[in-house]
């Protein structure tokens, strides 16, 4: 099944290359993860940005690397919208470029595995997954490492 993936990168800070394995990144994190016929948006943003977005919406005063909006979640006024052709709609993942690119360098990495490093993070968090405790940060972490491994993206 195809995961359709809006993505937005007004600055134009990934090449034509760059676009195309994070979108197949993700493709293949949505096999492994059989999540199926799904839509996600994707937006690469600058930290005032992103710093912007942090603290509207999670009251941290600071830019972070990687934020996701689960569209998922379900409140008890909310009815799910099922039907065999209609796509899950996960949410939006937005990255700080500037902040991989540091972090990238801080870790010893290339550019490439940070900005796959923090969409399979965000997008793991539209799937439900998070790190607020230490076992399901265990388990978040462990499933990254092991779609970038399996799909190339190593640390060295």
């Amino acid at each position: 099944m195809a995961l359709h993936i809006a993505v937005q990168d007004d600055h134009d800070y990934l090449n034509e290359k760059q676009l195309q394995q994070v979108k197949d990144l993700l493709q293949f994190a949505a096999d492994q993860m059989k999540v199926g016929n799904a839509e996600l948006s994707l937006t690469f943003v600058d930290n005032p940005t992103i710093h912007k977005i942090n603290l509207e919406y999670r009251g941290k005063d600071y830019p972070t690397d990687v934020i996701s909006f689960a569209l998922e979640e379900i409140t008890e006024e909310e009815v799910p919208i099922i039907g065999e052709d209609v796509p899950r709609v996960l949410g939006d993942i937005i990255v700080s470029v500037p902040k991989a690119v540091s972090q990238a360098e801080e870790y010893g990495h290339s550019f490439e595995r940070e900005i796959g490093f923090l969409v399979v993070h965000g997008f793991l968090h539209l799937l439900g997954y998070d790190h607020m405790e230490k076992a399901d940060e265990q388990e978040m972490f462990a499933l990254q490492e092991d779609i970038l491994n399996k799909f190339g993206l190593t640390r060295s």
